[in-house]
């Protein structure tokens, strides 16, 4: 797919030395859903904000559909809708008319069909003529979505969009992404939700200290980095695993009440079937057998740590 957003060595200081962004280069492909994770004041709003045009870059550039944030700023800002984390709407101001009025700020037309689709999806329609102050915290966050895609934007930013939302919200939310990705629209979201960007993105991106770590496909990076323990419960504790079991790297729990085996389930042998094996030859007697396959959050937290 042709890229739609490109990052090219971008960098933001602040006076006092403080370095947010530290020489960032990142291509996000038309129609694809990434995922930015990292701890709070890892850098991802300021990302974000920069490639929006909220926020000046130090140096570097951005452009999105071929048209620099800085130089070309009206054409590129056209292209981009933004869901801040934020709650900020005009409180007296009718949804039907918030949601109409950003529409004409970028230029678009009046188009009362699109505008009532929009509050159609976001289960805003029956709220069209009431007061944004009226509404609950859920409704506003809707209104704000509603909003950013007012002006049929080509690519969507998404600041931790469902951060203290109510599920019925997150699952309008989750369904609308999948609705705007198949018509082409690129979606890069933040999250703290990190079965969220599991269940639906298709590129991971890991932010730290201002630095991007790494940008990968979410099922590579789970295949290359994700790995599977089996958890062998004993029937009778221990205190140090028995003697010719080293070469397994065991683990011993706390307890001493069961045995830790990590292996790749890619690799051509696992190695289960010759532990099982050696530990019945060392005498331990086994109660029962259980596995867990490293997901998303256990990966991201390997990444953060190994780079701090």
């Amino acid at each position: 797919m042709p890229t739609i957003v490109e990052i090219k060595d971008l960098k933001k200081s602040y006076d006092g030395g403080f370095e947010a962004l530290k020489s960032v280069s990142l291509d996000i492909e038309e129609g694809e859903i990434l995922a930015l994770l990292g701890p709070n004041g890892a850098g991802k709003t300021t990302l974000i904000s920069t490639i929006c045009g909220l926020v000046s870059p130090t140096s570097g550039t951005i452009t999105v559909g071929g048209h620099d944030v800085i130089q070309d700023y009206r054409a590129a800002r056209r292209m981009i809708g933004m869901v801040p984390q934020e709650i900020h709407l005009e409180p007296f101001t009718r949804v039907g008319d918030a949601v109409a009025f950003t529409r004409g700020l970028f230029g678009m037309r009046r188009d009362d069909a699109i505008v009532d689709g929009i509050l159609s999806d976001l289960s805003l329609l029956d709220k069209k003529d009431s007061r944004t102050f009226a509404l609950s915290g859920g409704m506003k966050r809707r209104v704000l979505i509603a909003k950013a895609l007012s002006h049929e934007p080509r690519v969507l930013f998404l600041d931790e969009p469902t951060a203290g939302v109510d599920v019925e919200l997150r699952r309008d939310m989750w369904a609308l992404v999948e609705k705007l990705r198949a018509s082409g629209v690129t979606i890069i979201l933040t999250t703290h939700y990190i079965e969220e960007a599991e269940a639906i993105a298709d590129r991971i991106g890991v932010i730290n200290n201002g630095e991007l770590l790494l940008v990968e496909d979410k099922a590579a990076l789970m295949a290359r980095l994700g790995k599977k323990e089996l958890k062998i419960h004993l029937r009778d504790p221990i205190t140090t695993i028995p003697s010719g079991l080293e070469a397994y790297d065991l683990i011993l729990t706390d307890d001493g009440d069961a045995l830790v085996y990590t292996y790749d389930t890619k690799g051509e042998r696992t190695g289960i079937t010759a532990l099982l094996s050696a530990l019945q030859s060392a005498g331990a007697q086994l109660a029962d057998i259980s596995t867990h396959q490293s997901s998303l959050e256990d990966i991201f937290v390997g990444i953060v740590k190994d780079k701090s």
